[in-house]
């Protein structure tokens, strides 16, 4: 029989919060790079700008995977919830940016859709992450 020490499941879900921390971290640092490099693609060129918001979802959506699956790989268990977590750190941290920069910012059914599709995207990499170790 296994006797579970509560300070040590303490610092476990510390470190796992720090882990997911990270994750989100690292999911808003590759969001911010990929769109400094679209805006200077649309700078530059004479690209239309008529898919800007679809393409920023789906920088949002890879980012958020990849940071989920990174930390879930790292904390090598829960991947759904740590991914889970990952995807509403961002989105809570990108409200939260928007609310702050832009004047008039609202939530809309655009902002609905990137939620579920923000959440939907770290489930993914959470759980995809986890399985890599497997």
């Amino acid at each position: 029989m296994k006797i579970i020490n509560k300070k040590d499941t303490k610092e476990k879900n510390q470190k796992n919060s720090i882990k997911i921390i990270k994750g989100s971290f690292i999911s808003i640092t590759i969001s911010l790079i990929l769109l400094l490099i679209m805006s200077m693609i649309y700078t530059y060129t004479n690209i239309a700008e008529t898919n800007v918001t679809t393409l920023v979802m789906v920088i949002s959506s890879v980012s958020i995977f990849i940071g989920s699956l990174i930390s879930a790989k790292s904390i090598n268990n829960n991947g759904l919830i740590n991914g889970l977590s990952v995807g509403l750190i961002y989105m809570v941290s990108l409200y939260l940016i928007s609310s702050i920069l832009v004047s008039g910012f609202s939530i809309n059914i655009k902002t609905v859709i990137m939620l579920v599709i923000s959440i939907l995207s770290g489930i993914v990499g959470g759980i995809i992450g986890v399985n890599i170790n497997k």
